[in-house]
C-alpha cells in the first residue's frame, strides 16, 4: 500500500504551516479585511475606503535567481520582503497604495520551518506597507524542485483616486528626472551576479571583500527596498507626472515604459554615484558598461519626473520623509526614443 505521504506529499506538514502562519497573517489585516486565512478566497472590502472613484492596480511577480542564494545561505526571511517591496514598487508608480498581497509558495518537499521564515519575511514587509497579507498558497510537489530548493511569486492588488492616477501622459520635454537611490542590487541581475562572484571569482558567499565592506552573501542578499514612504506623501499631490520602477532591464529598459512618443530621456551617468557593489561586479566581471545598464539598476531604484518648476518642492517632500539620497539624474528631451547616457 502507498500513500500520499509516501509519494512525497506531507498534508499535516502543510496544515502545520498553517497554523503558524496564521498569526503572522493576522498581524498584517487592516479594517478592510473580511476573511481569515485558510479559507478558500481572501476577502476585501473596498467600500470602507475614502477614495471617491477608485482604481484598482494589481501586479505580480518573482525573486529571480536570488533564490539560489536564500537555498546557499539557509536564509529566507529576507525572501519574502523583497517579494512584497517589489510588488509594491510596481504598482506606486502607477500612484497606488497597496490593499492586500496574496503569496505562492512552491516547493519539492515542505519544510515547515523555511516556509515560516519566508512567510514572516513577507508579513513583516506587509505591515511596513499597511498591507494585508490577505492569503496564499503553498504547493508540495515532489520531484519537481530539487531537495531544498523552492519558488515564491506575489500578486499585489492597490487603489488610487481615478484622477490621482500617475501614467506619464503629461510628461513634456524639459521635464527633469529625479532618482532615488537602491538598497543594492534589489531582486535583479543576479544570474550574471552569481557567475562574476562564484564562477569567474572563485568566492564563497562568506569571502569578504574589502571593495564591498561585507561578505559577498551579505552584500547581495540586502532586500528590496519600498519607495512607498518616501514617495507616499508626494501622491495625489499632481507634482509627480512619472515614475519608473528600475527593475529587470535596468534604466535602459523600464524608464521608457512611461515615456509618452515622441519623447526620449537623457541620463547622466554623473548624476549619482554607483555604489561599490556595481563598480565590484563590472571590473571583477569585466562587463560592458551599457550591459550594466541594462542588467542592473546601478544603485537608481526608482525615477520620478516632474515639471522643473516642481523640482525643489518634490525634494524638499522626500527630505521630510526621510529620502536624503534623492536628486535630480537628468532630463526629458523631444523626439527619438529610449534612454541616451550622458557624461556630463
Amino acid at each position: 500500500m502507498v500513500d500520499y505521504k509516501q509519494a512525497g506529499v506531507d498534508i499535516d506538514a502543510g496544515h502545520q504551516v498553517v497554523r503558524r502562519i496564521r498569526s503572522l497573517a493576522r498581524g498584517t489585516f487592516t479594517p478592510g479585511v473580511l476573511s481569515d486565512i485558510g479559507a478558500f478566497g481572501g476577502l476585501f472590502q473596498l467600500s470602507g475606503s475614502a477614495l471617491r472613484d477608485p482604481v484598482l492596480v494589481a501586479s505580480a511577480d518573482g525573486v529571480g535567481t536570488k533564490l539560489r542564494l536564500a537555498f546557499k545561505t539557509g536564509v529566507h526571511t529576507t525572501i519574502g520582503r523583497d517579494l512584497v517591496n517589489h510588488c509594491v514598487n510596481d504598482i506606486l508608480v502607477q500612484g497606488a497604495r497597496p490593499l492586500f498581497f496574496l503569496d505562492y509558495l512552491a516547493t519539492g518537499r515542505l519544510d515547515p520551518d523555511v516556509a515560516v521564515q519566508i512567510v514572516e519575511g513577507l508579513a513583516g514587509a506587509c505591515r511596513e506597507n499597511g498591507c494585508a497579507l490577505l492569503g496564499g498558497e503553498t504547493a508540495e510537489m515532489p520531484g519537481f524542485y530539487a531537495e531544498g530548493e523552492y519558488d515564491v511569486a506575489g500578486f499585489i492588488v492597490g487603489a488610487v483616486e481615478r484622477e490621482h492616477l500617475i501614467d506619464g501622459r503629461g510628461i513634456r520635454s524639459g521635464d527633469v528626472l529625479i532618482g532615488l537611490p537602491s538598497s543594492g542590487l534589489h531582486t535583479n541581475g543576479y544570474s550574471l551576479a552569481r557567475r562574476i562572484a562564484f564562477e569567474v571569482s572563485g568566492l564563497a558567499l562568506d569571502s569578504y571583500v574589502s571593495e564591498l565592506g561585507g561578505t559577498v552573501g551579505d552584500v547581495l542578499l540586502v532586500p528590496h527596498r519600498s519607495y512607498l514612504r518616501a514617495v507616499g506623501p508626494l501622491l495625489g499631490g499632481g507634482r509627480i507626472k512619472g515614475m519608473a520602477h528600475i527593475t529587470g532591464g535596468g534604466i535602459t529598459d523600464n524608464l521608457p515604459r512611461v515615456l509618452p512618443a515622441g519623447t526620449h530621456a537623457v541620463v547622466s551617468r554623473r548624476g549619482w554615484t554607483v555604489p561599490p557593489v556595481f563598480r565590484w561586479l563590472q571590473a571583477a566581471g569585466d562587463v560592458p558598461e551599457e550591459d550594466m545598464f541594462r542588467t542592473f539598476n546601478m544603485g537608481i531604484g526608482l525615477i520620478l519626473v516632474c515639471a522643473p518648476e516642481d523640482v525643489s518642492a518634490v525634494l524638499d517632500a522626500l527630505e521630510s520623509s526621510g529620502e536624503t539620497g534623492a536628486t535630480p539624474i537628468g532630463r526629458i528631451d523631444g523626439g527619438g526614443e529610449g534612454v541616451r547616457y550622458a557624461d556630463s
